[in-house]
C-alpha cells in the first residue's frame, strides 16, 4: 500500500505518526496504552513527490501532551489505512520544542496544508509564516479566537454545546437560567454562551456565580446561587468532579441542571443522585465504539476521545483532494461548502469565520446511565 507517514527528516514512523494536544482536552474513556516509540529523525531528506499531496502534522512528540498526541496520530494512520489512500503524504513535525520552528520546517519542505497544532497560542505563533506561504491551518483547538482568514478551528466548541442544551431546555419549558462557572477563560466563555443562547431562544439570565478550583469554593458558589433563587435551570460549566459537588449543593426537586461537552465520557456523573435528570449536549457517540474497537485492534489500547479529530482531519483532506491538483495550493474554498463533511463525530462544516459547526445530540443522566434524548441532526 502506497501511503506514507514520515517524521521531519524522512524516517518512517511505526504504525502511526504523532499528533497533538493542548487547550481543552476531551476526557479519555480509559488510560491509553503506552505510546508507540517514534524513531529518531534520520539525516535524510523527504523524497520527491509527484503523485502525492504533502500534508504537515504539527504535534508534540514529548512532554505532558505526548500521549494524547500519539493517540491522535494513531487515528490519522487508521484513516489512511481504512481508506487505502495513496495520494497524500503526512509528515509529522515536533512542536514540543517550539511551534514556530516546526512550522518553518514544514513550510520549507513544501507542505501545502497544516493539520494542528492544538494550543491556540501555538496557532498565533505559526500563523504569520503560514499566511505568507498561503498555507491554511486546520487546528484541533477549540479556541475560537484564533479562527479567521486561513485558520480553521476544528475542536469541539463549548458554546455550541451550551446553545444546543438551552434550545432543548427552552422547548421543554425552561424560562429562567443561572450559571455556576469556574474563574477561568472557559467559565467566561460559558457565561457568554448562555447569554447568547438566551438571546436566540428566549428566557432570562437570573445570575452567575464563579468559583476557584477547590472543593469548598464550588460548594459556596452553589450555595449563593441557591439562596438567590428565581431560576428553574442552572448551567454548571465544568467537568465531572466539580459538577457533582456543585450539583449536590444546589440540587432541587424541580431544578434542571445543564452540563457542557466536558461531561462526555465522565462515568462518575451517573453515580451522583444529584445529577439524575441533568442534561448536556455533545457530538454523537454512535460511531465511536467502532472507532475504539478498531483502534484497540491496531494499537493495543484505548484512544483519547479527542483522537477522532485526527481521523476526521484525514477524511476531510481526502475529500478536498478530489478537486486539488498535486503541487498546487490547497483549495481553501472547498472547506466552506454548505453541506459540510461527515466523520467519526458526525456531520460538521466550517463557517465563514473559520469556526467549525457540529451537529450535537442532547443526553440525559438517568438511573445510573446516560441516554440520548434528542438526536443530532443528520446533516445541515
Amino acid at each position: 500500500m502506497a501511503f506514507a507517514f514520515m517524521n521531519r527528516r524522512g524516517a518512517m514512523l511505526a504504525t502511526g505518526a504523532i499528533l497533538l494536544s493542548g487547550c481543552s482536552i476531551i476526557p479519555k474513556t480509559t488510560a491509553p496504552a503506552e505510546p508507540t516509540p517514534t524513531p529518531e529523525p534520520s539525516a535524510t531528506t523527504l523524497p520527491e513527490d509527484s503523485d502525492r499531496h504533502r500534508i504537515a502534522l504539527l504535534v508534540p512528540l514529548s512532554g505532558e501532551n505526548g500521549a494524547v498526541g500519539q493517540s491522535i496520530a494513531n487515528a490519522t494512520t487508521m484513516a489512511i489505512l481504512d481508506t487505502n489512500a495513496d495520494n497524500i503524504r503526512i509528515t509529522t513535525y515536533d512542536t514540543s520544542r517550539g511551534a514556530q520552528d516546526a512550522a518553518r520546517m514544514a513550510l520549507a519542505d513544501g507542505n501545502k496544508l497544516i493539520l494542528g497544532p492544538l494550543l491556540g497560542s501555538n496557532v498565533g505563533a505559526i500563523k504569520p509564516q503560514a499566511a505568507a506561504a498561503n498555507v491554511p491551518i486546520i487546528t484541533f483547538s477549540n479556541d475560537t479566537s484564533v479562527a479567521g482568514r486561513g485558520v480553521f478551528v476544528m475542536g469541539h466548541i463549548p458554546e455550541q454545546s451550551i446553545e444546543r442544551s438551552v434550545e432543548y431546555a427552552r422547548s421543554n419549558g425552561a424560562r429562567s437560567f443561572a450559571v455556576l462557572a469556574p474563574e477561568s477563560e472557559y467559565g467566561q466563555r460559558a457565561e457568554a454562551a448562555m447569554q447568547a443562547a438566551i438571546s436566540s431562544y428566549g428566557g432570562r439570565l437570573v445570575g452567575t456565580e464563579r468559583y476557584a478550583r477547590s472543593n469548598t469554593s464550588v460548594v459556596s458558589a452553589a450555595g449563593r446561587l441557591k439562596s438567590m433563587g428565581g431560576f428553574d435551570s442552572v448551567l454548571i460549566a465544568d467537568g465531572g468532579a466539580p459538577s457533582i459537588r456543585g450539583a449536590e449543593a444546589i440540587a432541587g426537586s424541580s431544578l434542571q441542571i445543564i452540563g457542557t461537552e466536558r461531561w462526555a465520557g465522565e462515568s462518575a456523573l451517573v453515580r451522583s443522585r444529584a445529577l439524575d435528570g441533568a442534561i448536556f449536549s455533545a457530538v454523537s457517540d454512535g460511531r465511536y465504539s467502532g472507532f475504539v474497537n478498531s483502534y484497540e485492534a491496531r494499537f493495543g489500547g484505548q484512544p483519547y476521545r479527542i483522537a477522532t479529530l485526527g481521523y476526521d482531519a484525514v477524511l476531510l483532506t481526502l475529500r478536498v483532494a478530489r478537486d486539488w491538483r498535486i503541487g498546487r495550493q490547497f483549495p481553501t474554498s472547498v472547506l466552506l461548502q454548505e453541506g459540510g463533511f461527515d466523520g467519526m463525530d458526525g456531520p460538521f462544516r466550517f463557517q465563514r469565520n473559520g469556526v467549525v459547526e457540529r451537529a450535537m445530540e442532547v443526553r440525559e443522566v438517568r438511573d445510573g446511565s446516560i441516554v440520548t434524548i434528542s438526536n443530532a441532526p443528520a446533516g445541515f
